[in-house]
């Protein structure tokens, strides 16, 4: 008779230093609160996306409002006139991108097990790259329309176009186009290099 009272009281002790034990071994959550900022940013990385447009549109725009034009230039299109453009597309796409984020919009990834699987050209990456740093040294001895024909030709070549034929026309065809627009329409001279007396 005289054990139960004691086992009673053993198994009372172990129950109240088992609850007591388990309380102190409980650790914070260390998820942040619905309501933080980590949380409503989590998942919405586009939005830095919409940061940088916004900086560059702000960039073009300030740009453009301080360039310098000669005051006797006629005609509707002048050379702020793409720069302005192109700045204010810059600012909505980016405000419009901002309330697709916020609003739940996200970006889908490819589908499918082949998806990326492909590895890149860099052959064709190398190609175009050179071409470029070529065109942008040669633009001042050659001048746009040799140099910008180049820049087409060799673009269209280097993505997997072999047309000797039509490839070089279209390229010459391209690039005087682009030189009249730029000279013609929007009043920004562009080199003519050896070609300067012809055009």
């Amino acid at each position: 008779m005289s054990t139960e009272p004691t086992t009673d009281a053993s198994g009372a002790s172990a129950a109240s230093g088992g609850t007591t034990g388990g309380t102190t071994g409980a650790s914070p959550d260390p998820s942040p609160s619905p309501g933080s900022w980590r949380e409503r940013l989590r998942g919405r990385s586009e939005l830095g996306v919409s940061v940088l447009l916004l900086v560059v549109g702000v960039l073009v725009l300030s740009d453009t409002l301080t360039m310098e034009t000669v005051a006797g230039q006629r005609g509707p299109v002048g050379p702020r006139t793409v720069p302005l453009v192109v700045g204010v597309a810059l600012l909505l796409v980016a405000v419009a991108l901002a309330v697709d984020v916020l609003r739940g919009g996200r970006g889908e990834g490819d589908d499918g097990a082949d998806a990326g699987a492909e590895p890149a050209d860099w052959r064709t990456v190398a190609l175009l790259a050179g071409i470029f740093l070529a065109s942008a040294a040669l633009i001042e001895p050659l001048g746009f329309p040799i140099t910008g024909a180049l820049l087409f030709w060799g673009s269209a070549y280097a993505l997997g176009s072999r047309n000797a034929a039509r490839d070089p026309l279209i390229a010459a065809v391209l690039s005087m186009a682009t030189f009249a627009a730029f000279n013609t329409l929007l009043g920004v001279p562009l080199p003519g290099g050896p070609l300067m007396g012809v055009l």
